[in-house]
């Protein structure tokens, strides 16, 4: 299942985390975007068990995530700690 997300919806989700809507490049709203993409992937794969292009294309997008995350816990652990927060993912 493709994930298409309308063009609003990317720029809200970059506004609220990157700081600007057309900022697509920052990471926190690189690391937003995916959050949004895993949990609608995850929805789609309790109702679909069997989907296994699904199921890779989420694996991906979780280890994506995970080396954005690392990145940014070097470059910047504050901001890091309240991304993880205010995501609430990583417990």
């Amino acid at each position: 299942m493709a994930v298409y997300l309308s063009k609003e919806k990317v720029e809200e989700i970059f506004a609220e985390y990157g700081g600007n809507g057309k900022n697509t490049g920052s990471t926190e709203g690189q690391v937003a975007l995916f959050t949004y993409r895993i949990k609608s992937l995850s929805d789609h794969l309790k109702s679909n068990k069997k989907d296994h292009s699904c199921r890779r294309t989420l694996l991906t997008l979780v280890g994506k995530r995970k080396r954005m995350l690392r990145y940014l816990a070097k470059k910047d652990i504050t901001g890091y700690r309240e991304l993880v927060k205010k995501l609430g993912i990583r417990g």
